[in-house]
């Protein structure tokens, strides 16, 4: 057998049920990637090779027996410290798991150890790089889950997304991130930010594999993407209101997967979104960060000179904002979703962008979540899948967004998008 650290989820789990793959083999080919690369990625924010080990050996029978599971630093685990990527909290030990957490284990999942999230998975970046560049940054909130996954030292990792740090994270660093409908994946045991807003989602090396993780976790019949569609998916090419944030490399992508998607026959047409949509550009910095800044009550009583500056500016824009205008984001944010599910009639998805660009320069900026908050704010699903990649050779990713609640055919049409762009 190759080197099992490369297999995708669902591949390691299909040999491990048929004999051919210890969970022990698949977590020392883990660890001896994570040995050779982890000096220099940085992926994890706790890592105990030993640890990872007995995992391994007392991993219990399940859907995901056996598979390494890299877990985001803001889901709470009651064996390894959560440190919420802030020096408030260092080493600071819960006494139970999330609940994410809890379920993954319950399903035969292996916690590998945890990853390098920025400051409360929102502003300051932590240490990790681009596997695929490590002078560049893998994006962010969820830094060390797409990095730890493109870089094969897990198959599979949590993050968790509040404006687009599952997204634009996976898109960076070439694998599929999958932001489910909000609420698919219980939040109990995190430490959320915004109560409105945070998603738990999934990092993996294919579409199917995201299914498998968030289907055993949430109880959600989430199908098998890889199964044949029996229609093309109506396809919508959707610009968004951010298309002005584009990089040229983005624009030459959208053209050419609208030109690829087109050759299969599949029903294909331009899809601008109208008001009151555009409006939540304005609507979502206004209920994240006010959010934030109640969420983090007891922080900024006891431990503020510990807040990094570039988060306490958008703190203290959340506090500043009016009761008035906190309703009327809210309010904003209700229309719109209204309006969403109106203008989906006559598309099954829509393809947009994932990210502005390739994944900048520099490790002390995560990118521009100018292509994800929308859908954020919406609650809808969203799959980012590769896409080739931009002039300096760093991946590109294409995302497909569906309706709210409909994550198995959003995830079976992502499928066929990432299969056509493979082809």
């Amino acid at each position: 057998m190759s080197d099992p650290s490369r297999l995708t989820a669902t591949a390691a789990a299909r040999l491990i049920r048929e004999g051919r793959l210890r969970p022990e083999a698949l977590m020392e080919a883990c660890l001896a990637r994570i040995a050779f690369r982890e000096s220099d990625v940085r992926a994890f924010a706790w890592f105990d090779p030993a640890a990872a080990r007995a995992g391994a050996a007392a991993a219990r029978p399940g859907p995901l027996y056996g598979l390494p599971l890299g877990v985001k630093d803001v889901l709470d685990t009651a064996d390894m410290p959560s440190e919420y990527g802030s020096p408030i909290w260092h080493r600071w030990q819960p006494r139970a798991d999330a609940a994410a957490v809890a379920w993954a284990r319950a399903a035969g999942a292996v916690i590998i150890g945890k990853t390098v999230t920025t400051e409360f998975a929102t502003r300051k970046p932590g240490p990790t790089a681009n596997p695929v560049r490590l002078t560049h940054t893998p994006g962010g909130s969820s830094s060390g889950s797409a990095a730890g996954v493109a870089d094969f030292f897990f198959p599979l990792a949590y993050g968790t997304q509040t404006a687009g740090s599952v997204i634009r994270p996976a898109a960076f660093c070439g694998v599929v991130g999958f932001k489910p409908s909000f609420g698919l994946i219980n939040r109990t045991g995190m430490k959320s930010m915004s109560e409105s807003l945070d998603t738990v989602g999934v990092i993996a090396r294919s579409v199917a594999d995201c299914a498998l993780l968030a289907g055993a976790v949430s109880g959600a019949d989430l199908g098998d993407p890889d199964r044949k569609l029996l229609r093309a998916p109506r396809v919508g090419l959707c610009r968004s209101p951010s298309w002005s944030e584009a990089a040229p490399e983005t624009t030459a992508l959208f053209a050419r997967v609208a030109t690829v998607l087109g050759r299969t026959g599949a029903p294909l047409a331009d899809h601008e979104l109208s008001e009151p949509i555009p409006r939540l550009r304005k609507a979502h910095p206004i209920v994240m960060n006010v959010e934030s800044a109640r969420a983090l009550g007891w922080e900024l009583a006891n431990a503020r000179a510990e807040i990094s500056a570039e988060l306490m500016e958008r703190l203290e824009f959340g506090l500043a904002q009016s009761e008035a205008a906190l309703v009327a984001a809210r309010v904003d944010f209700a229309e719109a979703a209204r309006a969403f599910a109106a203008c989906m009639e006559g598309f099954d998805i829509l393809v947009t962008p994932a990210a502005a660009g390739e994944a900048p320069e520099g490790l002390g900026w995560t990118g521009d979540p100018a292509f994800n908050f929308l859908w954020t704010s919406l609650h809808v699903p969203a799959v980012t899948v590769p896409a080739g990649s931009g002039p300096q050779g760093l991946p590109l990713g294409i995302q497909i967004v569906g309706r709210a609640g409909e994550d198995r055919a959003t995830l079976a049409a992502a499928a066929w998008v990432a299969a056509v762009l493979a082809a």
